[in-house]
């Protein structure tokens, strides 16, 4: 199914084949580069300080993520289960496999994540997956798709780097993983087009389990373009006799695919949709993170044109997830690059634009969600995804997601018409295809993901001191508890975690499990009356009355989490900036009396079932043991 012949340009034959070969070994090498420093430009923000800056728009996913990373030591040194733990929100534990806990990411940079922490782990892996998925792809649609390494390039650059993928570098590890697409597209062509096919096989199983251990619905995506793809490509007159004659070694291979993947996650699988902790459909409202339609024509919030204030940010759902932003000039050039390509191709490259043309038709129509939303409003207009919302995987996808695979088919589209017309022709057809181009794509040049200052992590944590408090496996907590407003509670563990010797659990936590509306998903555990009562004066810095009625309360939460001690740092930052320290010791201290200074922590030691005691006269009732 290679659309163009993998050979170099004539333009590019150097005199001898020892000099050809370093040449191109020299440009793709320069292309890696490339990659490499685009990708630490958009991430340079974190880069300056790993351990105090964060993300400023999804800082909760941050924290995860370097919470994944550090269990992963933990997995090694220990030898704890990957899909499961009761390390957070104890003691009811989490769902690992239903969450995005990209565990062979973990897996495989734990030695770093042991020698320089979490966030350094953390901030390499994103950078290493955007510069991989643009030389992932630089390298597919140089051997399938198009002849001239620049066209190739173009491309490239703009399926690594397109706004979706920069809006997901927002926090998120598995999202940022395209790689995974061209890598995954590779090997399902070569299905049917190498006689090696027990190979094939094999090799496409074991990407599917990493893909699956990563992102899996981005895989699940995948797996739908791929599908509607080579369906469309087979059903042609012009393609019919060569998918006719690979259809036995693909069939064979894919058997070979599914037989491997399917043994490699057969646990993994169970866990995820009927393990201890599972849940069915999604924690977020399908109606909401959905493209809006005008938002396939401006521009992305971080891009040059943003910078200059041409962008509409409340198009997306949040900062993380607006997956189009394409700008209207790049939608012209798209549109009318595909009618020049239909138009002057041969039988089988409009098989090509064809088939190319409905994944994208496809994908972008299911991006925008059950309902038509344009300039924020949504209409009663149903649309294709309202049928599949219910559906078993759906119900748990996000449809705004889908657009990402809108991004790589006008990737292939722009390197096609940059490899048919920027490159070839009359010096003045070049001159006003590369204006185009220009016009189209400098516009949404990506700037650095934003970030914000956050906590450094407390002496009494770095140095061991809290092992003097609590005893490997009990429970102990920074205040207010891990929750998306407050993830600092949870990078402290992580951080512990990391080091591989004991461990303290934590009670609450970000993570996606049980107890949403209807059977689904929420974000993080039910709460419980001592959650708010400890976030609240944090947030807003009000503090409540106290009374034996909460401490009776209070008491109650603590025996149910069996916490052993509390402690507060002397800074805390949450996800919206500087939190009122002050009102949230005031009301530890009403409830548990003063607390014990530490380093550069207040501490509570708390006697599971008896604190905090009740105050005698304080309220109608005494609750006191």
């Amino acid at each position: 199914m290679a659309v163009a012949p993998a050979v170099p340009d004539v333009t590019d034959a150097p005199a001898s084949e020892p000099a050809r070969r370093s040449w191109v070994w020299l440009r793709d090498a320069g292309f890696a580069v490339l990659s490499l420093a685009m990708a630490y430009w958009i991430t340079s923000g974190i880069w300056v300080d790993p351990f105090r800056r964060a993300v400023s728009y999804n800082e909760g996913d941050h924290a995860f993520f370097e919470w994944v990373l550090g269990y992963g030591v933990q997995i090694w040194t220990h030898g704890d289960n990957p899909f499961w733990t009761t390390l957070i929100n104890a003691p009811a534990g989490v769902n690992l496999a239903a969450n995005t806990s990209v565990t062979v990411y973990a897996l495989v940079f734990a030695p770093l994540t042991y020698v320089a922490g979490p966030p350094v782990t953390y901030v390499t892996i994103l950078t290493l997956n955007l510069a991989g998925s643009s030389f992932a792809w630089y390298a597919f649609l140089r051997r399938f798709v198009v002849r001239r390494r620049s066209a190739a390039a173009i491309g490239a650059l703009f399926c690594g780097f397109a706004p979706g993928w920069i809006a997901h570098a927002n926090g998120h590890l598995n999202w940022t993983a395209g790689w995974l697409i061209p890598v995954l597209l590779w090997w399902v062509l070569r299905l049917g087009s190498s006689r090696r096919w027990v190979l094939n096989g094999v090799v496409l199983g074991l990407l599917i389990t990493v893909a699956f251990s990563i992102a899996p619905e981005l895989l699940f995506s995948v797996a739908i373009a791929a599908t509607v793809f080579v369906i469309t490509w087979c059903c042609s007159r012009a393609t019919w006799p060569q998918a006719r004659a690979a259809a036995p070694r693909a069939l064979a291979a894919l058997g070979i695919t599914v037989l491997l993947s399917g043994a490699l996650l057969a646990y993994p699988l169970y866990m995820h949709f009927a393990g201890p902790g599972s849940y069915q459909g999604t924690g977020f409202d399908q109606r909401r993170y959905v493209e809006d339609v005008a938002g396939y024509g401006v521009y992305p919030f971080r891009s040059i044109a943003g910078a200059f204030g041409f962008q509409r940010g409340d198009l997306a759902s949040n900062q993380t997830e607006g997956a189009s932003f394409f700008g209207v000039p790049l939608l012209l050039l798209v549109i009318a690059g595909t009618v020049l390509l239909w138009w002057r191709a041969d039988r089988s490259r409009k098989v090509l634009m064809r088939s190319l043309t409905i994944v994208g038709l496809l994908f972008a129509v299911l991006s925008f969600g059950p309902r038509l939303n344009w300039f924020t409003k949504e209409y009663n207009v149903p649309l294709p995804y309202a049928a599949l919302a219910h559906l078993p995987i759906f119900d748990s996808a996000l449809p705004a997601r889908l657009a990402l695979l809108v991004v790589c088919v006008i990737g292939v589209t722009l390197a096609l018409l940059a490899d048919r017309s920027f490159f070839r022709g009359p010096l003045a057809r070049r001159i006003a295809w590369g204006a185009a181009f220009a016009a189209a794509l400098v516009p949404i040049f990506p700037t650095p993901v934003l970030t914000s200052d956050r906590t450094t992590e407390p002496q009494f944590i770095a140095d061991g001191t809290w092992k003097l408090y609590v005893r490997d496996g009990q429970v102990m907590s920074a205040l207010p508890y891990a929750a998306s407003a407050a993830p600092d509670a949870q990078r402290w563990q992580a951080y512990t975690l990391a080091r591989g010797g004991p461990q303290f659990r934590i009670p609450d936590g970000y993570f996606l499990g049980p107890g949403g509306p209807d059977g689904t998903g929420r974000v993080g555990a039910p709460p419980r009356r001592t959650d708010w009562m400890l976030l609240r004066p944090a947030l807003t810095g009000y503090v409540d009355d106290i009374d034996n009625f909460d401490r009776a309360r209070v008491r109650e939460d603590m025996a149910y989490w069996q916490v052993d001690a509390l402690f507060i740092p002397d800074e805390i930052i949450g996800r919206d900036g500087l939190m009122f320290r002050a009102s949230l010791v005031s009301t530890v201290t009403a409830l548990f009396g003063p607390g014990e200074r530490v380093q550069d922590v207040l501490i509570w030691r708390v006697r599971p079932g008896l604190d905090p005691v009740s105050v005698p006269g304080d309220g109608a009732d005494t609750y006191g043991p």
